[in-house]
């Protein structure tokens, strides 16, 4: 099972990839394009020129996983680099978008809510 941790980060390729690499070229492409390591256990996401297939590669500590998504209508949308570069980031929220084919540009994100931190008083101020 597929499984992403809280620390897991994903990781989009912004340019097109041969959708017919396997684990070898994958593995090849994020050391040398992505500049990631690939058995660090984040998620890396590929798209063919089309935008109408994409491959994710993941290690999950004891295998490489890479798995693939073919689009039957319409095209995913790709993000774009906001600077020069050729990776892009996504929460996983973005990335649950993205493989439902929704587009990212179109959306935004609102504000909520989060409860501040409670920070602990100094150990000289606890009573003993």
């Amino acid at each position: 099972m597929l499984g992403l941790g809280a620390a897991t980060h994903i990781y989009v390729a912004t340019g097109a990839t041969d959708m017919r690499l396997g684990y070898d070229g994958l593995y090849g492409l994020v050391r040398s394009r992505l500049q990631g390591d690939p058995l660090s256990g984040h998620l890396y996401l590929f798209a063919n020129a089309r935008r109408d297939r994409m491959k994710a590669f993941f290690f999950d500590g004891s295998g490489l996983w890479v798995c693939s998504k073919r689009m039957e209508g319409g095209r995913l949308r790709w993000p774009q680099p906001a600077s020069a570069g050729d990776k892009v980031q996504l929460s996983r929220e973005e990335f649950a978008l993205l493989v439902g084919g929704i587009d990212l540009v179109q959306t935004r994100q609102r504000k909520w809510y989060r409860r501040p931190l409670v920070e602990e008083p100094p150990k000289s101020q606890i009573p003993a």
